[in-house]
Formats: structure tokens, sequence, C-alpha cells
């Protein structure tokens, strides 16, 4: 797959998607599942709503190899 998620928003996506599952715990609700979609996406570097529209986030488009 093209990587197409930069360095900082990698590191957004990880932040906001602990957060999320923070929350979740915190407040004993099943939405904090929703917070694993971002860490995923920050650690695969890869994000499959951008794909579509063209975007890129990576200063240097690069190939998984």
């Amino acid at each position: 797959m093209k990587i197409n998620v930069g360095s900082t928003d990698r590191i957004l996506r990880i932040i906001a998607g602990s957060a999320i599952v923070a929350a979740g715990f915190i407040f004993q609700t099943w939405w904090g599942v929703i917070g694993v979609i971002p860490i995923i996406t920050g650690f695969v570097k890869t994000c499959p709503a951008y794909l579509p529209f063209g975007l890129s986030t990576c200063k240097v488009d690069k190939l998984k190899q």
C-alpha cells in the first residue's frame, strides 16, 4: 500500500486515538473502541480515507516495500 500519512499527522493520530481510547475507559463506553482506528492508521502510515481523494501528508511520496 502507498504511504500517505506524514510524521506530524502520524503523531497526532496516535495521540488522539490514545485519548479517545482512554476516554472510553474512563466513561465506560464502547465509543473508545473508535480510537483504535487512528492508532492503527498512525502505525501503518496509510489512511484509507485519503486514497479516493489522492491526499497525502507525506513530504516525499514513498511506497511501502
